[in-house]
This record gives C-alpha cells, sequence and structure tokens, in this order.
C-alpha cells in the first residue's frame, strides 16, 4: 500500500486506549476532514482499518455528539476496537511499559477508588496517527518512552533555531546527526506533521501580524514556532507550537520574549508587548 502520511492526532497512551479506544477531538483538524470527504455526521460511524507495524486491523469511528443532554458545541470522534481484542493486544505489546504500569497499579488500589490513573512524566507514551491515501485506512506509530528519553538525552546542547528549521524546511545539517536516527525519526516526523497541519489551519497566514509571505513570488512561508523549546521541553504538542512568518520567527529567538498564555501576548525585554491576531487552536 502506497502511504501519504498527513498529521491526524497524537494520544498519551491511557489505560481505555490500550483496551478498547481513545477520544479524538476535531475542531482544529483540517488532514482529517480532507481524508474523509466530510466530518461524520452527529451519531454517525464508518468501519475503518487501523495499521500497526505492518499489520492491518479492523476498527469503528463514531461521531458521538449526538445526545442534546451533553450539550456539546465540539464534535467528538471516538475510536472503538474489541475490548482485549487483536489490535488491542498489539498496543499493549509496543506499550507494555505503559500497560504494566497501569496494570499493577489497577491491582493494588482499593476496590472503590476509580480514579483515574495518569503515567509520570518519564513513562509517559504516545501514538501517532496519520492518513493514507485511503479515507477508510490510517497508519498507527508508537512513540515510546525510551525513544524520547533518547532523543532528550541526544538534544543537549544543540540549537533550538536549527531544530526548528528542520521540522519545517527538511534541511538536511551535517551536523544535526541525529536528526538520522532511525530510533528518532518517528518523533522529527510527528512534529513536523503537526506544524504542517497547524498551518493549513491557518491558511499560512502568521498569528501574529496576520500576514502571508510570499504571495507575490507565488508562493507562502510560514514557519512553525515552539512556544516551549523543543530542545528543553520535548513538547510537539499543537498547543505548544505557533504558525509566524519568518520574521517573527527570527525576532522571537533573537530576543526571548516570555510568551503570556493566560492573556496570549508576548513580553518583550524592551516592554513591547505583541498579542495574537489568529487563534483558532490555543
Amino acid at each position: 500500500m502506497e502511504v501519504y502520511e498527513n498529521y491526524v492526532y497524537k494520544a498519551e497512551i491511557n489505560w481505555s486506549l490500550l483496551m478498547e479506544g481513545l477520544t479524538l477531538p476535531v475542531d482544529n483538524q483540517v488532514i482529517f476532514a480532507r481524508n474523509m470527504g466530510r466530518f461524520l455526521q452527529r451519531g454517525e460511524a464508518r468501519e475503518i482499518n487501523l495499521h500497526l507495524n505492518g499489520k492491518a486491523y479492523k476498527a469503528y469511528i463514531r461521531n458521538v455528539n449526538f445526545d442534546a443532554k451533553f450539550n456539546r458545541k465540539k464534535d467528538i470522534l471516538q475510536i472503538r476496537y474489541p475490548r482485549n481484542g487483536e489490535l488491542a493486544n498489539a498496543l499493549q505489546t509496543c506499550f507494555a511499559k505503559s500497560f504494566q504500569y497501569f496494570k499493577t497499579n489497577r491491582e493494588i488500589r482499593p476496590n472503590n477508588d476509580r480514579s483515574i490513573i495518569k503515567l509520570p512524566e518519564d513513562y509517559k507514551e504516545y501514538l501517532a496517527i496519520y492518513t493514507t491515501e485511503y479515507e477508510d485506512s490510517y497508519i498507527l506509530e508508537a512513540i515510546e518512552a525510551d525513544d524520547i528519553s533518547y532523543m532528550r538525552n541526544t538534544l543537549q546542547h544543540h540549537s533550538e533555531r536549527i531544530m526548528e528549521a528542520n521540522f519545517n524546511y527538511d534541511i538536511e545539517d551535517k551536523s544535526a546527526a541525529i536528526l538520522e536516527n532511525k530510533r528518532i525519526v518517528k518523533i522529527r516526523k510527528l512534529n513536523k506533521k503537526i506544524g504542517d497541519n497547524l498551518k493549513l489551519l491557518y491558511n499560512y497566514r502568521c498569528q501574529i501580524c496576520g500576514q502571508i509571505t510570499g504571495t507575490e513570488y507565488d508562493t507562502h512561508v510560514v514557519e512553525s514556532h515552539h512556544i516551549d523549546y523543543f530542545i528543553n521541553s520535548l513538547n510537539n504538542d499543537s498547543r505548544n507550537q505557533l504558525i509566524v512568518c519568518p520574521n517573527h520567527h527570527s525576532i522571537i529567538h533573537d530576543t526571548d520574549p516570555i510568551f503570556n498564555r493566560k492573556k496570549l501576548i508576548y513580553l518583550y525585554p524592551n516592554g513591547l508587548q505583541e498579542g495574537l491576531k489568529l487563534n483558532r487552536h490555543l
């Protein structure tokens, strides 16, 4: 099967995902809507194929925002597969460290304790979902705790600007050989795909100035920037990325302003404050 991989979602591993399925918010999704031709209507379900490590598994995707009592304003999708079925078992094998942590802590907690068990920071793992050329088929890729730990260790003393240039433009940098290590290529790919999806969401406009760069040249140049620098946080979630023009990107890295997440403004060392003109995901 020829694969056209575009980002759909990055799910943090939890007990439900390892057993029977996951919830997929779609309010900021551009690629997903294009891939399926349209969003599922409320209450509508569709059979899909999920590919993990070269093997296909049957699952269902459903728009569960159909009950008026919930009064949700945004559609929510659920991907479901047989509880403890083949795909669940395959995921439990991929994420063995997480599965064992959940299993152990569920066994030792009191019978009346139904609180959600969350993974410690060092245990956190993720499942990335990508499209293929087929609207009913998706690729699953495991981002394991050991992958994240390896990348954290190898990123020490590397430049954030160089890393982001690679994420945005796939620049070949001979000095950044870590980017070619097969163990972390999937993390790099995930980061770039999340940024690509956000660029589509903003139609290649800078969130700060609202401008499109390059129109007169029949092109558009816009970049993804990590609010908390990736080399320190390893956080490539959409909520840690801004879409900015090259000028604002360079200014941010040159001046290192503070970003106020509550007010959504940058506070520059010279006292200037600059807010976002466009925001659909923070």
